[in-house]
């Protein structure tokens, strides 16, 4: 069966994009559990490797399982190519590293997922990359960072964990002045309440263990591009260094993209409603939901994007102590840092995702030891709501 019509929208492609049967006819994707594959002859064999002929040839290169799920993403995400990779930083890392050199230079937004901003804080320059942090949210800061040439953007938006939005049309527009391929991890948003690259981004990283799982079973990546850039300039890289998916993951992967539009929908919906109920407590110092009157760029965010997302973060007055006391006494929303599942979960950024920025980066970013980043999940909103109220009342 040939792929469905491009046309169809983005939850019915969930479903029925990138369908490879066997002579089998399965309904169901099939799950390949294999390391290689075999050739009828020699003479096949040699042509395959000298690429004349299109056959799978090791599972390191590509599996049918996993190609199925990155065809399914790109036609979700409308890029040209995808290649699924083993985690999140997987494909971060390797969308970085396949075309940095020594004495290039990266410009990235300031706000970044912990393991990230180590990547440009320390991993390039040991490579003799120069990297510069910018505020993200400021478009005269990116100016002046990028009045230079650079060879790469990296930023993510919504940031993690303090909802920061980035222009990304502006951003993009300035990046491609001065010869920058733009990065954008587009994991918060998904790809159905943004598309990067219809506001100029290059390339679009996932942590695949997010939403697109979103049941808190497997680890997975997704880096998509233009077919040239990912043919050319990713994939060499990404064959011979072998940071490959899973086709067992892949699989799982696949089935959680078959309800994430619904998830996704019904999360946003209750995060807005905590959102706005954490606005309204005595205790919070302040509640961050990029839909929420209250958000500093919420003109900005609705621009870019159709829905607020599925993350809510916010601030208790009373510091870590408050912050722990309530979190230790949650019933229903569990502790941890994973996001995107479909059980409630709470984490502390300053001891956890970014306590290894250090305390200043952390200020820059206005992370306070009071905040508390919640990924909301399928429970009953109101139970949730119930569950903060009782925990803060464990306050002192």
């Amino acid at each position: 069966m040939s792929d469905p019509d491009p046309k169809l929208r983005p939850a019915t492609q969930l479903i029925h994009a990138g369908r490879i049967r066997s002579n089998l006819d399965e309904n169901a994707e099939a799950l390949f559990l294999t390391s290689g594959f075999v050739y009828e002859s020699a003479d096949l064999a040699e042509a395959v490797f000298a690429n004349q002929v299109e056959h799978f040839q090791y599972s390191r290169f590509a599996n049918p399982t996993v190609t199925m799920l990155e065809q399914k993403l790109a036609a979700i995400e409308d890029a040209e190519a995808c290649r699924c990779t083993a985690t999140g930083m997987a494909a971060v890392s390797a969308a970085l590293l396949c075309g940095l050199k020594a004495g290039d230079r990266v410009v990235a937004a300031r706000a970044l997922f912990g393991s990230c901003h180590w990547i440009v804080s320390t991993l390039l320059p040991q490579y003799g990359i120069a990297t510069e942090f910018v505020d993200g949210a400021d478009l005269d800061a990116w100016r002046v960072a990028l009045s230079r040439p650079a060879a790469l953007v990296l930023l993510e938006s919504p940031s993690n964990p303090m909802l920061e939005i980035v222009d990304l049309r502006a951003v993009s527009a300035l990046a491609h002045e001065v010869g920058a391929l733009v990065v954008v991890d587009n994991v918060f948003a998904t790809p159905l309440l943004q598309k990067p690259f219809e506001l100029g981004a290059d390339v679009v990283v996932y942590s695949a263990t997010k939403h697109m799982d979103g049941q808190g079973r497997v680890l997975g990546g997704a880096v998509l591009g233009r077919k040239k850039w990912i043919e050319e300039v990713f994939q060499p890289f990404f064959r011979n260094t072998g940071p490959s998916l899973s086709p067992f993951n892949a699989w799982m992967i696949l089935k959680g993209l078959e309800t994430m539009s619904l998830r996704v929908a019904a999360q946003s919906k209750s995060a807005e409603a905590i959102a706005t109920f954490l606005e309204a407590s005595p205790q919070v110092a302040r509640s961050l939901y990029p839909t929420l009157a209250s958000h500093p760029q919420r003109a900005l965010a609705m621009a870019q994007m159709s829905g607020g997302g599925t993350l809510v973060t916010f601030e208790l007055k009373g510091g870590k102590a408050a912050a722990f006391a309530m979190m230790n006494a949650f019933r229903i929303i569990s502790i941890s840092n994973n996001l995107g599942d479909t059980k409630s979960l709470a984490t502390h950024p300053a001891t956890t995702t970014h306590m290894r920025i250090g305390a200043e980066e952390r200020a820059k970013l206005g992370i306070t030891d009071g905040t508390v980043r919640l990924s909301v999940g399928l429970e009953d909103v109101q139970d949730l709501i119930d569950d903060l109220t009782q925990a803060m009342q464990n306050i002192k």
